[in-house]
């Protein structure tokens, strides 16, 4: 039996879970305030500031750190690479430390883990990073010489909901083709086959728009609009992945404010949720011709898949391709620690970075 500390650090957050195999003894959720944050210019600056919060939940909870079998962490903005089980690594943490590949509260991660780790003579391990590449070459290749696509996506969910998905066909993920569209407030429509996740969407840079992200533009007039004097490169930059979407038009985030404003007959809200979810299933039906036609199942994963105004028509729209599950939610913490005992019971090679 195994104990496994699993830590997700987020912007606002650390969410901590202690695992016993695959049960959950108990979750927590570390906030950490705008005022405590703003004492650290950067990132990895917060490392010891959130050590000290976790040691600190861990001792209130009367967790003995050592019966702790291993830790898991999210993976932070790592070098491209595939799908799977890494081992926490000095290398790892230079890269996450340096911000070399990017710079995000999940580099925090392994920051945590590592020196801990060390301590307590266990392992440390990540899973499924928002970097897993495993793109066919043509999905590569963007339409403009020099700029190309790149693979970043809500894998770790995506991949997890991908493995429960095949195991209720009584199959295993290598053995299946599937479309998964995680929408949360950015979304990600990737295309799995035989446990390779062949082409995704940069939720950042293209795809359908989502609750704050504008998705793929016409190119000629964000041409236009980058060079109107109206806004300076970061507030471009703003304006495309944290003010786009569904909340440029309707001025809201909170899914549930629009879902109330649908079911009382405003016009505008219902017409800018069928345009999300009729791009949503343009771009499953993109990812069902990337494999051939040959789909098992499309998924749909994410925080609006709790919402029925979304996974009805979407379902309607998409169920010609396969037939189509619901995952409600992400269960990152429940996917690291699947990771963590996959590795831990020498179900899965644990990889090594970089």
């Amino acid at each position: 039996m195994f104990t496994i500390l699993a830590v997700n650090p987020g912007s606002t957050s650390t969410k901590i879970a202690l695992y016993r195999d695959a049960c959950c003894l108990w979750k927590e959720t570390i906030p950490h305030s705008h005022g405590d944050l703003q004492n650290y210019p950067r990132v990895p600056d917060q490392a010891e500031y959130r050590r000290r919060l976790l040691l600190q939940a861990l001792a209130d909870k009367g967790c003995s750190l050592g019966d702790l079998s291993a830790l898991v962490v999210r993976g932070g903005l790592l070098k491209p690479l595939a799908g799977g089980v890494y081992r926490v690594n000095q290398a790892m943490a230079a890269d996450l430390r340096q911000g070399r590949y990017g710079s995000h509260a999940s580099n925090l991660g392994a920051l945590l883990a590592l020196p801990l780790a060390e301590e307590l003579k266990i392992p440390a391990f990540t899973v499924d990073p928002v970097t897993v590449d495993e793109f066919a070459d043509a999905a590569r290749f963007s339409g403009l010489k020099g700029i190309p696509r790149l693979s970043m996506s809500h894998a770790l969910n995506t991949r997890a909901v991908a493995r429960r998905t095949a195991a209720a066909m009584g199959r295993a993920y290598d053995q299946v083709n599937l479309v998964v569209a995680h929408l949360g407030s950015g979304f990600s429509v990737s295309a799995h086959r035989r446990g390779r996740m062949i082409d995704v969407n940069n939720a950042n840079n293209e795809g359908p728009f989502s609750l704050e992200r504008s998705g793929t533009l016409p190119a000629l007039a964000l041409i236009d609009l980058c060079y109107s004097s109206r806004y300076s490169r970061e507030e471009a930059m703003t304006l495309v992945t944290s003010r786009g979407g569904l909340f440029s038009y309707l001025k809201t985030k909170n899914f549930r404010e629009v879902e109330e404003a649908v079911n009382s007959g405003d016009e505008e809200a219902r017409r800018v949720v069928e345009a999300m979810v009729y791009q949503v299933a343009k771009e499953i039906g993109a990812m069902a011709a990337a494999l051939g036609g040959e789909v098992h199942g499309v998924v749909v994963t994410g925080g609006l898949a709790h919402s029925p105004l979304i996974t009805g028509p979407l379902t309607r729209q998409v169920s010609f391709i396969a037939p189509v599950t619901l995952f409600p939610g992400e269960e990152e913490l429940e996917a690291l620690v699947q990771g963590a005992l996959r590795a831990l019971r020498g179900e899965e090679e644990v990889l090594s970075y970089p």
